[in-house]
């Protein structure tokens, strides 16, 4: 059960790794995604990745509205499943559904837990500036992320990760995780030991607000937003030009360098497009800002921009 990149990444390393030294170890009966919905500037609907995954493997794929539907759980039944994997499904399961399958339910959750419960794990370790996260496979129950753990897998935090190459890291990882830890697991070789009592905390869902860049923030904490939000929703600021005009800027990647700084947060300091450099005043220092985009239109890096835009020193962003 799943829906985005992160689960389709697990349902193909779960499909090329049932086979081992030639024995069937499991065998995916079925896929269960949330609706397709529409995408693009026509609001086709487009198939989620879990969905485009399943038919390439040659799957069956069911997408029912509520998971807790009758028809959903019918369906299930009908599978009659030994063990079902879930991997960011967007749906909390109730306990009649968690009680289908004899091994339970595997939840890979893309936090150290009980660290960064709920719906944005990635985004908010970067965004607190975490030095480690990782992958911890859950047996679920009918809490939020509150099961017991099975096997955990961790990973450095880079200053060169944001949200998306970080997802894509950790989505490798929690494929082979699975893989792993399966066969133990069908064994009786694991035992589930309950999540610690101390370091709970949750992640909640981001908004396209939230990517509203507050300059009066420490340069480190601007730089860890930017990445946090990287590929979505996006930071911005905005520039109030002496003409009066008011203009959004998406900034999606940029240099933070600690320094005393005397200038007002948000003040343009020095923008030179022979060397394609914009640079802002924050609280304790400077940001050099890399890539940039235009409400719009498309990303660019500093150089390129500079050369179809007039940007003036020592006005202040919003």
């Amino acid at each position: 059960m799943g829906t985005p990149d992160l689960a389709a990444v697990c349902l193909r390393k779960l499909v090329s790794g049932s086979v081992s030294n030639g024995q069937s170890l499991w065998k995916v009966t079925g896929v269960i995604s949330q609706p397709d919905k529409p995408k693009g500037r026509n609001l086709h609907l487009q198939p989620t990745p879990v969905k485009a995954a399943a038919l390439e493997l040659g799957l069956e794929c069911f997408q029912p509205l509520k998971a807790k539907d009758p028809e959903s759980l019918e369906w299930i039944r009908s599978k009659n499943p030994d063990l079902i994997v879930v991997a960011a499904y967007g749906q909390i399961l109730p306990q009649v559904l968690l009680d289908i399958p004899r091994f339970g339910c595997i939840n890979v959750h893309t936090s150290l837990l009980p660290k960064y419960r709920g719906a944005a794990p990635i985004q908010w370790a970067i965004l607190e500036d975490c030095h480690e996260t990782g992958v911890t496979l859950m047996k679920m129950n009918a809490g939020l992320d509150t099961g017991d753990i099975l096997a955990v897998r961790c990973t450095p935090i880079k200053n060169e990760y944001d949200a998306g190459t970080l997802h894509d890291h950790l989505a490798k990882l929690g494929g082979e995780l699975l893989v792993e830890t399966l066969p133990d697991y069908f064994a009786g070789k694991i035992t589930p030991r309950p999540q610690p009592e101390e370091g709970i905390s949750y992640a909640r869902k981001i908004t396209k607000e939230d990517g509203h860049l507050d300059w009066n923030l420490p340069v480190r904490k601007l730089f860890c937003r930017i990445r946090a939000f990287n590929p979505w929703p996006g930071t911005y600021c905005f520039i109030n030009y002496p003409s009066g005009k008011r203009e959004l800027i998406k900034i999606w990647k940029a240099i933070a360098i600690e320094k005393k700084i005397s200038a007002k947060p948000g003040t343009i300091l020095n923008v030179n497009k022979n060397e394609g450099i914009i640079e802002i005043a924050c609280s304790n220092g400077v940001l050099h800002i890399l890539t940039l985009q235009r409400e719009g239109k498309k990303r660019m890096d500093t150089s390129n921009f500079l050369t179809g835009s007039i940007i003036p020193q020592n006005i202040i962003l919003e």
